[in-house]
């Protein structure tokens, strides 16, 4: 189940809300003009799509997409764990990009048809940390500033939407703020207990 934490910016320690309710989840992030549904899972993709794999999978959602929000491209990709050192070192590289606060001059729209990462959203006075798992969908309005993590050991696959060719520009603020914040392998691990 996808699970909503919220905090206050300047207070990793108090918890003002917490739920893996998704009409709950659903209607918070509306409030902040960000928008979040549910898709029915697919089985059977193989561990490392291809691109063209999960798009066909997916094809009815995302052409719905598409349509109602004007994006010219439209791509795949994964992060399936190995034990080769080369993967490990390419995944906290990629891992450590995504953890610095930004902001893109594009919406993130970003749909887990495998596992799961966490969107950091930095609104207000608050964080809210959208832990999303296999059939969310979440889009992140153009500048809005937010940080994305996948882990220590990332394991995903993800639709990415694009209204140009460029892909996601990240415009770092250079805070130290999602440092501060319990990280993807905290979240997870409180998920368990």
């Amino acid at each position: 189940m996808t699970l909503l934490t919220v905090w206050p910016d300047n207070d990793p320690g108090t918890v003002v809300l917490r739920t893996e309710d998704g009409a709950e989840i659903q209607s918070e992030l509306k409030r902040l003009g960000v928008r979040f549904e549910r898709w029915d899972v697919v089985p059977g993709l193989p561990p490392t799509p291809t691109s063209e794999e999960v798009l066909a999978a997916y094809r009815e959602n995302v052409d719905r997409v598409v349509e109602a929000e004007g994006y010219v491209l439209v791509d795949a990709m994964h992060m399936t764990p190995s034990d080769d050192p080369a993967w490990r070192e390419n995944a906290a590289a990629a891992r450590k990009k995504f953890l610095a606060e930004h902001t893109h001059d594009d919406d993130e729209d970003r749909f887990f048809a495998r596992g799961s990462g966490v969107f950091y959203l930095h609104i207000g006075d608050h964080v809210y940390a959208v832990f999303c798992e296999a059939g969310d969908l979440l889009s992140v309005p153009a500048n809005t500033t937010h940080w994305f993590d996948m882990g220590t050991r990332p394991d995903y696959v993800s639709v990415r939407f694009f209204h140009d060719d460029d892909g996601w520009v990240g415009n770092f603020t250079g805070s130290p703020i999602a440092s501060l914040f319990p990280d993807y392998d905290t979240l997870a691990a409180s998920r368990a207990q």
